[in-house]
């Protein structure tokens, strides 16, 4: 029984083993790893396809590896996955007006956050003031 079991283990874990990759260069090497870096896994959260174990970013990178062995340039691979996955797959999507808010967000909160603490503040001193007037 032990024995079955740790077969099915065995069987388990080598179908999802992946070949290594070969590269031409070490060049083409860093080219993939930068590109993986770059690229974002689709069905993960937040993790870029080097990092993911999902299925999907494994085939993934299996494509960015065929793509760079074909000769395709970095924009090339980008935008064959962009047209596929849309800006999303991209960790730094381009400036365009459809991605203005994505962009925007971060000082949009920062100065919404300024401007609730400044009325809080304000609200506080004044009712402050108003206690040492009466007092």
């Amino acid at each position: 029984m032990k024995l079955f079991g740790l077969l099915s283990i065995f069987l388990a874990v080598s179908a999802f083993a992946q070949e290594p990759l070969v590269f031409e260069s070490q060049q083409q090497q860093d080219r993939f790893n930068q590109l993986t870096q770059e690229l974002r896994c689709v069905v993960c959260q937040n993790q870029n396809l080097a990092d993911s174990d999902a299925p999907l970013a494994h085939d993934l990178r299996d494509e960015v590896y065929a793509m760079l062995q074909t000769g395709k340039s970095n924009e090339e691979i980008k935008q064959f996955l962009v047209q596929r996955y849309g800006d999303f797959v991209l960790y730094r999507p381009p400036v365009q007006t459809n991605t203005y808010l994505l962009w925007l967000a971060p000082l949009l909160i920062l100065l919404g956050g300024a401007w609730v603490l400044r009325s809080n503040i304000k609200k506080r001193t004044a009712l402050l003031g108003d206690d040492n007037n009466t007092a």
